[in-house]
């Protein structure tokens, strides 16, 4: 039997009666598989996992196969068909092969599943030991490029270990005040370094001006002159206008402490000068560059004196009683100021025994060579004191008579201009009606107890009497035994003179003439006389007898001799005496004393307020004292 031939109509004509339920079968494969393609690949694209990605792969292609199979094998002899499935497949195939991941990645996603398949095996005391070293290692990769930027800034300190960006203005302040403390020189460089070159000019707030000044006394402390300068230097640059005084201060007590002088008076002038005319001086900020001011004018005076160099203690304390007024009409006291002046009473009483030895020369210098030396350096403490509030410190003022009178010797009493002294030295005279207290005042100046005569018995002075201050050692011996003593008198030796009282001595009436007449002569003629001082009761006023005396000082006493009214026991006039008010004195006793001293032609004179009980006005009658003691 003939096999009909492909290209046959017959072959043809066959084909053709069975094309249409054929395609019809086709379509509907086609459809499914379709349908099952979108299907899969919806769940591909919701997926984000490998595992579920992988589960949507596999599921497009076993719905591929079965579509394809059932579509392949419907008719085994039509080779079309079998050509639209493999070419189905292959399409299929590539689809999946551009959206499945790469072997690689297949591979490293197996990898992982597996350890964490292992990791969740693992003991719950293992896993979080993992975890732990995890996180460290995590913490040091992330800290790692901090500490490469911050190495240089470690420090040896346990509680401040290390200075970053993130530190505050108190972990410096420590880290200075420890590396001071322990002499350790490393951390100021380091701090040092953090503070001019990693810190801007707003760090900590602008609190950067005020750790460089802590940081300049730090490196003064230990003598690091390079740290110090450029701290210094960047402070006054950068921060001038925000530089506190107390600051300023304590930067010139360091420079003192490396003898560093030309600096510290260049900071003095610069950062702590005096406040400007028409300034209101009680204002916080010019009371507390006063303030300071004045402390550090004593720190340079003090340690100069400490050091044997009397010049530069000298010019500091004549620069403060340019401070001491302003200070007085800031309205600031004894208690806010708080200067050392007992601590400047000892450095000055240790100079000048040296200079009475020897062993103390004064310096020389441009800056020094116009200063003067007074005959006892105590005096130009006392000057500079008694410009400024007084605290009236019975230590301050011991400390001052014990350097000014350091020996009393009585010398004659005088009678007449022929018993008198020889004229070898200043002196100062006491005058004033009995029982007016010059004994006590005398006493009380001295810091002695019993060197002038005090008695309840008015009029017990007589005489005129002659007190050497001062005098070589052993002139007692000479003045009672008529020995002859070696040596030569202090440079401030003078006489203090106790004048007899007037008015309620008990002495004849040619006594007491004789006595006016001798005052009136030795007020006129005596050439070493360099002070008078005229004693007032401050309870009562000036009686008669004070007027006839201001008479005669006014008719005698030559113009170069100062005169100074002393009004005495002003604590008579304080109920509950105490060292507030140590001592006062009654506006009409003032007016009557004016008055009096208008009519007697003696208006010129000062007058002082004091008590011998008290020891107010001790620093005022020195003043006058030092008019005799420099002749």
């Amino acid at each position: 039997m003939r096999r009909p031939s492909l290209s046959s109509s017959s072959g043809l004509r066959s084909g053709g009666a069975r094309s249409s339920p054929f395609r019809a079968n086709t379509f509907m494969l086609l459809l499914s598989v379709c349908v099952a393609l979108s299907s899969a690949w919806v769940s591909l694209l919701s997926t984000s996992s490998g595992s579920r990605r992988a589960k949507s792969i596999t599921t497009i292609r076993r719905h591929s196969d079965v579509s394809l199979a059932s579509m392949s094998f419907q008719d085994g002899s039509d080779s079309s068909n079998n050509s639209l499935a493999i070419n189905s497949q292959q399409s299929l195939n590539a689809m999946i092969s551009n959206n499945s991941p790469s072997s690689d990645s297949s591979s490293s996603s197996e990898s992982k599943s597996i350890s964490s398949r292992r990791k969740q095996k693992l003991p719950r005391s293992e896993r979080k030991a993992i975890e732990r070293k995890k996180k460290t290692q995590q913490k040091g990769q992330l800290s790692s490029g901090k500490q490469k930027n911050n190495a240089s800034f470690t420090l040896h300190s346990t509680a401040v270990s290390q200075l970053t960006s993130e530190s505050t203005a108190d972990d410096v302040l420590r880290a200075i005040k420890r590396a001071q403390k322990q002499h350790d020189h490393h951390d100021l460089r380091v701090i040092a370094k953090f503070l001019i070159e990693e810190c801007d000019v707003g760090f900590a707030y602008g609190y950067r001006g005020s750790l460089l000044a802590r940081l300049a006394v730090a490196a003064l402390r230990w003598e690091n002159h390079v740290v110090a300068r450029r701290a210094i230097d960047i402070r006054r640059l950068e921060y001038r206008a925000s530089m506190m005084p107390m600051e300023s201060s304590a930067i010139i007590r360091g420079l003192l402490r490396t003898h560093n002088d030309t600096d510290a008076l260049e900071i003095l002038q610069d950062e702590l000068a005096l406040p400007l005319e028409g300034t209101a001086l009680d204002s916080l900020e010019n009371q507390s560059k006063i303030k300071h001011r004045a402390r550090s004018l004593c720190s340079i005076a003090s340690r100069h004196f400490f050091e044997s160099e009397p010049k530069m203690a000298v010019l500091a304390l004549q620069m403060m009683t340019e401070v001491g007024p302003i200070a007085r009409q800031s309205k600031l006291t004894a208690e806010d100021l708080k200067l050392p002046w007992l601590r400047l009473m000892q450095g000055a009483a240790q100079c000048e025994a040296g200079r009475r030895d020897g062993s103390v020369t004064p310096c020389v210098g441009p800056a020094v060579d116009h200063v003067i030396l007074p005959c006892n350096l105590v005096y130009s403490v006392l000057s500079a004191m008694s410009t400024f509030p007084s605290e009236n410190d019975d230590l301050v003022y011991e400390a001052v008579s014990n350097a000014l009178v350091r020996r009393v010797v009585f010398i004659t009493g005088a009678v007449d201009m022929t018993t008198l002294p020889p004229a070898d030295r200043g002196e100062a005279a006491f005058i004033g009606r009995s029982n007016v207290g010059k004994s006590s005042l005398i006493n009380m100046a001295t810091n002695r107890k019993s060197l002038a005569y005090t008695s309840k018995t008015p009029g017990k002075t007589q005489q005129f009497n002659f007190f050497a201050v001062n005098d070589k050692p052993g002139r007692e011996k000479e003045v009672k035994y008529g020995d002859i003593v070696e040596g030569e008198r202090d440079a401030d030796s003078f006489y203090l003179v106790d004048l007899p009282g007037f008015g309620f001595a008990k002495a004849p009436e040619a006594q007491r003439k004789a006595w006016a007449s001798f005052m009136g002569e030795y007020l006129a003629n005596r050439k070493t006389l360099k002070v008078v001082f005229h004693l007032i009761d401050s309870r009562h006023g000036p009686i008669d007898e004070d007027s006839n005396i201001m008479k005669q000082v006014k008719e005698n006493l030559p113009k170069n001799v100062a005169y100074v009214i002393v009004l005495t026991k002003a604590d008579k006039n304080v109920k509950g005496n105490s060292k507030k008010n140590p001592g006062k004195v009654s506006e009409k006793v003032m007016d009557d004393l004016k008055q009096a001293m208008a009519e007697s032609g003696v208006s010129y004179a000062p007058i002082l307020i004091t008590s011998a009980e008290s020891k107010l006005g001790r620093d005022s009658m020195w003043r006058y004292l030092r008019l005799a003691a420099e002749s």
